[in-house]
C-alpha cells in the first residue's frame, strides 16, 4: 500500500521536473522555425516573383527592397538575440536598483527574488527561461531566443519594424505582379461557362481561383505574407504605443488589473491600489529612453 502511493508521487515529480526543463529553458526551436519561414518566403520570391517582375520591367530598386530590409532585419536579429538584455547580477544590482523609483503598486520595495536571492529593482522581473532577473523586463521572445530588456529593447524595436516592412514589401511586389498579369491577359473583360452551361462575366472569386491554378505557390505566399503583415503591423502599433508611453508589455499586462488615476490611492470600497504610470516623461523622452536607456550617472546629473 505504501509503494502504491509513493511511486505515483515520484513519477509526478520526475514528470514535473522534465516539463520544467522542456518549457523553462532557452531553446533554438522557434529560431529555427523563424529562419525556415524566411528562407521559404524569400526562396519563392527569388525563384518566381523576382523573375516574372524582371521580365515585366519592374523597377530594380523596388525588387531589391525586400533584400535590403532582410539584411537590416538579420542585423537587428543578431544584435537582439546576442545582446545582454539587462541581466541583474550582484555586481550591477546596487546601481540598477537606483535607476527607477518604486511605484508602490506594480513594483514595491523590499521584494526579494527567491531564485536570485536579491531585492528586485523597480521594473524588473525574473525570467524562468533565462533563469535571471532582467532590468526593465518586457517579455521573453522565443523568436530571438532572448529576453527583451532595457539594453536590447532598441534592437527588438527595429527588428520588429523591419520584419513587418519585409512582409509588406514582398506582399506589395507580389500583388503588383498579379495585378499586372491580370491586366495584360485582359481576363477581366472575358467570361466563363459554369457547370450548368451558363455564361458569366469574370468575378473576383473566379479570378482568384484562376490565379491560384496558374500561380499556386505565388498566390499561397501572397496570402501568407498579407496575414503576416496584418499581425506584425498590429503588434508594431502596440509596441510603438508602449514605447511612447514608457511602458513594458509586462507592466501593461499587470496594470490591467488596476484602475487608472492621476494619483496612487487606495480605494476604500475594495482596498485596492490604483495604478498610475510614473515612468512616462513625455513622448520624445520616452522614445529616447528606448534607444538610450538611463544609467545611474545620468540620473545623478538630473
Amino acid at each position: 500500500q505504501v509503494l502504491s502511493f509513493v511511486i505515483p508521487t515520484e513519477l509526478q515529480s520526475v514528470t514535473h521536473r522534465a516539463l520544467h526543463r522542456l518549457f523553462h529553458t532557452r531553446s533554438c526551436l522557434f529560431v529555427g522555425l523563424h529562419v525556415a519561414l524566411q528562407a521559404a518566403v524569400y526562396g519563392e520570391y527569388t525563384w518566381e516573383v523576382f523573375g516574372y517582375c524582371w521580365e515585366l520591367q519592374f523597377h530594380l530598386l523596388l525588387l531589391l527592397l525586400p533584400y535590403l530590409l532582410l539584411a537590416g532585419n538579420l542585423g537587428c536579429f543578431v544584435l537582439c538575440s546576442r545582446a545582454n538584455p539587462g541581466t541583474i547580477t550582484k555586481s550591477n544590482h546596487a546601481s540598477l536598483v537606483k535607476i527607477y523609483a518604486y511605484d508602490g503598486v506594480l513594483f514595491q520595495k523590499g521584494i526579494v527574488c527567491p531564485t536570485c536571492n536579491m531585492e528586485k529593482p523597480a521594473r524588473s522581473k525574473h525570467c524562468s527561461f533565462c533563469s535571471a532577473c532582467v532590468h526593465r523586463f518586457d517579455h521573453h521572445c522565443v523568436w530571438v531566443n532572448n529576453c527583451i530588456g532595457a539594453f536590447n529593447a532598441k534592437y527588438f524595436f527595429l527588428y520588429l519594424f523591419t520584419l513587418a516592412a519585409m512582409a509588406a514589401s514582398i506582399a506589395g511586389v507580389t500583388a503588383a505582379l498579379l495585378v499586372q498579369v491580370v491586366l495584360l491577359s485582359n481576363v477581366l473583360h472575358g467570361s466563363y461557362i459554369d457547370d450548368q452551361g451558363q455564361e458569366h462575366a469574370v468575378e473576383i472569386l473566379f479570378l482568384v481561383q484562376h490565379l491560384f491554378l496558374t500561380f499556386p505557390r505565388i498566390v499561397f505566399m501572397l496570402g501568407f505574407v498579407i496575414l503576416l503583415t496584418v499581425i506584425l503591423g498590429a503588434y508594431c502599433c502596440f509596441t510603438l504605443y508602449l514605447a511612447l508611453t514608457n511602458q513594458t508589455s509586462n507592466e501593461w499586462s499587470k496594470s490591467r488589473r488596476y484602475g487608472c488615476s492621476h494619483h496612487l490611492t487606495v480605494q476604500p470600497h475594495d482596498s485596492r491600489a490604483v495604478y498610475k504610470n510614473i515612468y512616462s516623461k513625455g513622448v520624445w523622452m520616452n522614445l529616447k529612453e528606448i534607444f538610450k536607456p538611463p544609467t545611474m550617472l545620468e540620473r545623478k546629473k538630473k
